[in-house]
Formats: C-alpha cells, sequence, structure tokens
C-alpha cells in the first residue's frame, strides 16, 4: 500500500498554550509506539485534514518530522475534534515498526449488486462495517470488499469466512459471523419499525432530563 506523507515539527508549547498554536492553524499532535520515544508534534491544520480524509485509522501514514533524516511509520490511533463545530484539535499517532505485525480494523466495502434486492424481493442488511485483521504494516489494505453478486436469493447472507482475504492477512474476528444478509421485505421493515419504537424509548428519558436540567437553570436565573 502506497504511504500517506505529512509533515509535522517537534512541538515545545504544551497545556493551555496550544490555543495559540491553534490560533496560528498548528494542530498539536503526539506519536508513541514500540521502538521510540513519545513525542509532541505539531501539523499544519490543511495538510493534517487532507491526510485524515484520506487515511482514516487503517492507513499507514510517513511522518516527517523536521530535522529528522528517516520518516516515521505511523497509523492515526485517535482524533479529538470539538463536538459542535468538528473542529480538529488534536491528533494521536501511533508508531509501527515495518518488521512486526499490527492489528488494525480495517472498513468493509460493499461491492456489485445483489439481483434478489434489485428485483426488490428482498432487502440487504450490512451487519459489520469492519473488520479485524493482522498483518505486517506492508501488507495492509486500506479496506476488505464484500461481493454482494453473490446474494441471489432472500434468506442468503455472506459470513466472514465468505470474504476474499489476501493470504498474507490473518483474519481475526469470527468465521462464521455475518456480514451482511439478505431479508424479506416485510421482515426488514418490522425490524426497522423496531428499532425506532426502541430508540424513541430511550430518547424519552434524555429528554425528560434535558428539561429537568431546563428547569433548573431558569429557576437559578
Amino acid at each position: 500500500m502506497e504511504q500517506l506523507e505529512l509533515h509535522a515539527e517537534v512541538r515545545t508549547v504544551v497545556g493551555k498554550q496550544v490555543r495559540r498554536l491553534r490560533r496560528e492553524d498548528w494542530i498539536p499532535a503526539v506519536i508513541y509506539g514500540p521502538g521510540i520515544e513519545s513525542r509532541p508534534l505539531q501539523v499544519r491544520r490543511r495538510e493534517a485534514e487532507d491526510v485524515l480524509a484520506e487515511a482514516g485509522t487503517s492507513q499507514l501514514i510517513s511522518v516527517r518530522v523536521s530535522g529528522e533524516k528517516e520518516p516515521l511509520h505511523a497509523l492515526v490511533r485517535e482524533v479529538q475534534r470539538d463536538p459542535i463545530s468538528r473542529e480538529l484539535l488534536h491528533i494521536d499517532f501511533y508508531h509501527v515498526e515495518m518488521d512486526k505485525p499490527i492489528t488494525v480494523d480495517v472498513p468493509l466495502i460493499l461491492v456489485g449488486e445483489s439481483p434478489v434486492v434489485e428485483r426488490g424481493l428482498g432487502i440487504l442488511l450490512q451487519l459489520r462495517e469492519s473488520i479485524e485483521i493482522e498483518c505486517l504494516p506492508k501488507d495492509l489494505v486500506d479496506a476488505i470488499e464484500v461481493d454482494l453478486a453473490s446474494l441471489t436469493e432472500v434468506g442468503q447472507e455472506i459470513t466472514v469466512a465468505d470474504l476474499a482475504i489476501p493470504a498474507n492477512i490473518r483474519v481475526l474476528a469470527d468465521p462464521d459471523e455475518v456480514v451482511v444478509s439478505v431479508s424479506p421485505v416485510e421482515e426488514a421493515e418490522e425490524e426497522e419499525e423496531a428499532e425506532e419504537v426502541e430508540a424513541a424509548a430511550e430518547a424519552e428519558p434524555e429528554l425528560i432530563r434535558r428539561r429537568k436540567e431546563e428547569e433548573v437553570k431558569e429557576e437559578e436565573e
């Protein structure tokens, strides 16, 4: 897999002072993991956003630290954003050693069309959106495809064992676990209605709690 590249500088600003960095269009970051000492970094916001959009958490990134000859091979371990504005606040990079296996969740991508779904006789249900794998960093893949063309009848399913996995990758998920299936139209609609009722029931206590908080706030004012 071709690695993405991100330029970084060693960060000397820590604590609450990182707000100043963000105002100057820098994003605080940290890199840690086997084979290196943890160190604070800072990366340019625009470049970081572009790399994050493409890499997700399952693609290797070459982090080129200013003043260092060799890049650091890393995965994105955690991204912090403002919960309201979604502004990028902080990035955690996990350093990997190229000769040692790593464990990663990679996305499952649906490809092709199910003939029975195309005819309107069934509804496709995706039960897994990612899968955990183990491999050497050089063998890491962006995603694993799930070919829907084999789903020709209602009731059929694709399990983890049915996926086309490269020989140099070990899947850690249960091979019998269902990834996608085709349900009858009526059954799928009933399941959807049941999920909506359950979601509404879960949301009601939260709504009551918020109303009470608003009442308390009004009383305090």
